[in-house]
């Protein structure tokens, strides 16, 4: 039987996570399918509402790109939990963010916008590996914690600010801003969380 250290576990997970975001795929992965399988396991939102999150962020996409057009100063991505929709990045001008926020309002299902659109020129690459390194340390940090479930919050990195979405309890939040705030080069940490009342 193989024993697995937690830093060579921590490792794993970084490299791992490392590759996920450089194919684009923001979701951790560990184990292919059966992680899939985990993570909904323990995921508080209902099956339809994960399958309707991500029918949401294809559909926020393509609503940006109609409103941002061919303008080379428009980066702003978005993400989808529990049918409200986080919208980070960059624009040019107020009128862009105006219309690119009121195109993911008219979306079927979106319950609530929450507009974090900076008015400045799009980030740089290095900003963007930052960013990505950052939520990398964050998530694995989350995932070798003791008595805490990492698959319940999604973390988002933009210039810095740390997003944390998900449905948690009181003692979850805590120690996901916790974990969040000493990550090193965090300028600060954005709680967009729902409560588990039950």
């Amino acid at each position: 039987m193989c024993k697995i250290n937690a830093n060579s576990f921590k490792l794993t997970l970084v490299l791992l996570t490392s590759l996920s975001l450089l194919s684009g795929c923001a979701a951790v992965v560990v184990g292919g399918a059966a992680a899939g399988a985990v993570v909904a396991g323990h995921d508080r939102r209902t099956t339809g509402t994960m399958v309707e999150d991500k029918s949401i962020q294809l559909k926020a996409m393509q609503a940006i790109n109609e409103a941002a057009g061919d303008d080379p100063n428009v980066h702003v991505a978005p993400v989808s939990y529990n049918n409200r929709v986080l919208l980070i990045g960059q624009a040019p001008s107020r009128q862009m963010r105006s219309d690119i926020v009121q195109n993911v309002k008219n979306i079927e299902k979106v319950k609530q916008v929450h507009n974090e659109i900076l008015l400045t020129g799009p980030s740089t690459m290095l900003q963007r590996s930052t960013d990505s390194w950052i939520t990398t340390r964050i998530k694995s940090e989350m995932a070798v914690t003791k008595d805490f479930n990492f698959t319940r919050v999604k973390v988002t990195t933009e210039n810095g600010i740390v997003y944390l979405m998900g449905i948690v309890r009181p003692q979850e939040e805590q120690i996901a801003v916790d974990i969040a705030r000493h990550v090193k080069g965090v300028k600060k940490v954005v709680k967009i969380f729902e409560y588990d009342r039950s």
